[in-house]
């Protein structure tokens, strides 16, 4: 697949280019990756994309930079992630069939909060989608977000 720097059909470059609606929740936007929180209402503070700037659909398509890059900005992002909620460890999830561009799920996983244990965090994402479980407080996220951006201007992200 060659990948074009912005594909009009893209959920998520269409994300990136809105400031508007989503830039306050931008923490880092390098040379190849854009972090951010999840739009609200979030499932959970601090549940975080890691997305590549350039719309590209997964590892195999990354330039050498770009995959050069992708595990320190991993390890940067997860280990933020993980001071500022002071969650027991990070998944990282990618599915990569809702848009054709990489965007990394960053999600806390609390050991005393069964429900975001493996795969219980996809039913507590949906619960927090149909109203049957509150959304992250917005005032927590804008706090995480600014923590983040904090964090993460003197990391090693390209």
């Amino acid at each position: 697949m060659t990948a074009s720097p912005a594909a009009p059909a893209c959920d998520i470059c269409r994300i990136h280019g809105d400031a508007a609606r989503y830039g306050d929740l931008e923490c880092h936007r390098g040379a190849h990756w854009l972090v951010r929180h999840h739009p609200l209402p979030s499932p959970l503070v601090g549940w975080t994309f890691l997305c590549t700037v350039r719309h590209v659909q997964g590892p195999a398509d990354f330039t050498d930079a770009e995959a050069d890059g992708f595990g320190r900005a991993m390890r940067a992002v997860s280990a933020a992630v993980r001071s500022i909620t002071g969650c027991d460890r990070v998944y990282a999830i990618a599915f990569g069939q809702g848009a054709p561009h990489l965007h990394v799920h960053l999600v806390p996983r609390f050991d005393a909060e069964g429900g975001t244990r493996a795969w219980n965090v996809a039913d507590w994402y949906r619960a927090v989608e149909r109203g049957e479980r509150p959304a992250a407080d917005p005032t927590a996220v804008a706090d995480f977000v600014r923590r983040l951006r904090s964090t993460l201007a003197s990391a090693p992200i390209g």
